[in-house]
């Protein structure tokens, strides 16, 4: 998810979790000396986490805690097997940075035209509804490519707009009029476009058949357990099965059959209500949905953003959108048997009994990690159209022994109505089963040649201190061992007999991000952390094909105080077998580092750069006085070799 930056009215720059926690604070406070009797200190829990062999993961002697002279004494800077680079040093300048050998240039940035009758971007303006419904969205998080007939075809998330850049030619830094609401509608959503290595520089194919874009209006059809249920019915659509628009797509996942899905994320903040009396509902309240948006202002101009008038409508939001890029006419579906919660990515695998699983998180303070097991089963040369509208969904419960579980989520475990229910109140489900809290689970990477897992939990300053929005307790310990956690960690886990279906699972930590220049307890991180790596907050994973593991964070770039030497975001390469982590390349300032795909030669690394300069301080990618627009940028060998 995005760091992304608002005021309160104190002028108080909060982030949009912050403003959400202001606006609903979580229902009750849990007895934490009833809590504090389950605690498990971090010491006990290292000291009895599981070690799945060398081969396969680093033991748990790996993962203690170093001093300075500790710390100073790892090894970080042995190149990376199959792809050797000299690690970098952190920094903040505005630029992207890479190692020697490795060179990289922008493909694409928020506002680029898309189709031939479109505008080049106007730095003064930032453009209109009409321009920008043409052109590249704004915010790019998660992607994928797909190849026909030998074309490259980029489907790319556009999760939000910044308002005070996207809305810079206003002295209010917000939307005054209706055609700034429909420039914002249209930067967010999902951008489809062919692009092509001209001579070594990709580019957009403009005009080409495949381009589309996909916003906050176009037509979606609803599928799975929750179609048809009361709770969807609006009075734009008495069948609860037809939808407008989708926004806020953080992660994305692909599927086996090529389809690309988009993962709605803080759909949340959108809605308000025109009467300020208006109570929102309980289990409205659970996703943060409140009377106040966060400034973009939809629902003064689109009736259905008002849940005063409207209130079943954000129900009809938060799923997984599954997406044909090769069809630029075919209807984008909202899986609902997937779960409705904040979607971060959605990885998907195959089973050895040829069911498709996919793993998602919730990414939001203290809420769960998800796995949809299908129905029916996969055929590699048959119709699997339909393989995600029905399936198991289930919730991951960590014990502290370093075993987990997974709880389905059905009418008989929850207590609750029907599977339509649990697939639209995923959030009670899982509270209902007793799941384990997380610190914001974001990407899930499964590795490509091995039954391993793998889950950023970027960070949960409430860890040990607040309950979630559902009232469940978080308490210290299993996967989450740090109190007030600033840095993050990397959880992993191994199904029970290499089988992705199977009920239980060994985990135990990959890495726990933190400063050891500043810290000598638990905050310093894992052993594998060092001064020439160290990284807070971890966001987007993703293996390439050598079963590399590449790390994108989305955190403090303050670099001072408890983040000091850390500099701008960054992406590290990890080695699972060894449990190095070496930086390779650092984004420029007030970025988040997101999105990662490759060419079909595997010869080029797409990555996103997302919201440059979001408190000001970048002109990233064109320099001097322009505007700072989010961009896809292409990484490639000088000498010509693969880079996944």
């Amino acid at each position: 998810m995005a760091n992304q930056d608002m005021a309160n009215h104190d002028g108080v720059e909060l982030s949009f979790d912050e403003f959400d926690e202001q606006v609903n604070p979580p229902t009750s406070e849990p007895e934490f000396n009833e809590i504090a009797a389950r605690l498990v200190s971090r010491r006990r829990f290292l000291g009895t986490s599981v070690a799945f062999g060398a081969a396969a993961f680093v033991t748990s002697a790996g993962l203690t805690a170093p001093g300075r002279a500790q710390a100073a004494a790892a090894p970080s800077r042995v190149s990376q097997g199959w792809l050797p680079f000299e690690p970098l040093a952190a920094g903040g300048s505005d630029t992207i940075r890479v190692p020697k050998g490795f060179s990289w240039h922008t493909v694409v940035s928020w506002g680029d035209p898309l189709w031939s009758k479109g505008v080049p971007f106007d730095h003064a303006s930032r453009g209109t509804g009409a321009s920008q419904e043409l052109a590249f969205g704004d915010n790019n998080d998660g992607m994928s490519l797909f190849t026909k007939d030998g074309r490259s075809i980029l489907a790319v998330n556009n999760e939000y707009v910044n308002r005070s850049i996207i809305y810079g030619n206003r002295e209010s830094k917000l939307p005054e009029n209706a055609d700034d609401v429909r420039k914002g509608k249209a930067g967010h959503g999902v951008s489809v476009m062919e692009i092509e290595n001209d001579g070594g520089t990709w580019k957009v194919i403009k005009d080409s058949p495949f381009n589309r874009r996909i916003t906050a209006d176009t037509p979606m059809a609803i599928s799975g357990p929750a179609a048809g249920h009361e709770l969807l019915k609006t009075a734009a659509d008495a069948t609860g099965t037809r939808s407008l628009g989708t926004w806020n797509n953080c992660g994305n996942g692909r599927t086996p059959w090529g389809t690309y899905l988009a993962c709605e994320e803080n759909f949340n903040g959108y809605f308000s209500s025109s009467d300020p009396g208006y109570t929102p509902s309980a289990e409205l309240k659970r996703y943060g949905v409140s009377n106040k948006d966060w400034g973009y202002g939809w629902g003064a101009v689109d009736e259905r953003f008002d849940i005063s008038k409207h209130p079943n409508e954000p129900n009809r939001a938060g799923y997984i959108v599954e997406i044909n890029p090769l069809d630029a006419q075919s209807t984008p579906k909202k899986r609902t048997a997937l779960g409705r919660f904040k979607h971060e990515n959605a990885e998907a695998v195959v089973a050895a009994n040829a069911r498709v699983v996919v793993y998602l998180g919730d990414d939001e303070r203290g809420e769960f990690l998800y796995r949809f097991v299908s129905k029916d089963k996969y055929r590699e040369l048959g119709d699997n159209s339909e393989l995600l509208a029905q399936g198991t969904l289930s919730v991951a419960k960590f014990h502290d022994d370093g075993r987990g579980e997974w709880l389905e989520l059905s009418p008989q475990t929850t207590g609750m109505k029907s599977q339509a229910e649990i697939c639209i109140h995923t959030r009670q489900a899982a509270s209902a089963v007793g799941a384990t809290t997380m610190d914001r689970p974001e990407w899930v990477a499964a590795h490509p040649a091995q039954a391993q897992v793998y889950c950023a939990l970027t960070n949960n300053k409430n860890r040990g201190k607040k309950p979630n929005k559902g009232g469940d307790a978080t308490p210290v310990g299993g996967p989450n061992p740090r109190a007030g956690n600033q840095y993050g960690q990397i959880v992993r886990w191994l199904p029970d007999h290499g089988d992705h279906t199977a009920a239980g699972f060994k985990w135990d930590l990959y890495v726990m991000a933190g400063n050891p220049t500043v810290h000598s307890d638990d905050r310093a991180g894992s052993m594998n952390v060092n001064e020439d790596n160290m990284f807070n907050s971890p966001d987007g994973l993703a293996f390439d094909s050598k079963g590399g593991l590449w790390i994108q964070t989305d955190g403090k770039y303050s670099n001072k105080d408890d983040f000091a030497g850390q500099g701008n975001n960054q992406m590290l390469l990890g080695n699972t077998q060894t449990g190095e982590i070496s930086r390779f390349l650092v984004g420029p300032k007030e970025c988040e580092v997101t999105g990662i795909t490759w060419s079909a030669d595997k010869k080029t690394m797409f990555i996103g750069i997302q919201h440059p300069g979001e408190r000001g301080r970048s002109h990233f990618p064109g320099g001097g006085d322009s505007v700072p627009r989010s961009s896809i940028v292409a990484i490639t060998r000088d000498d010509g070799g693969v880079m996944g």
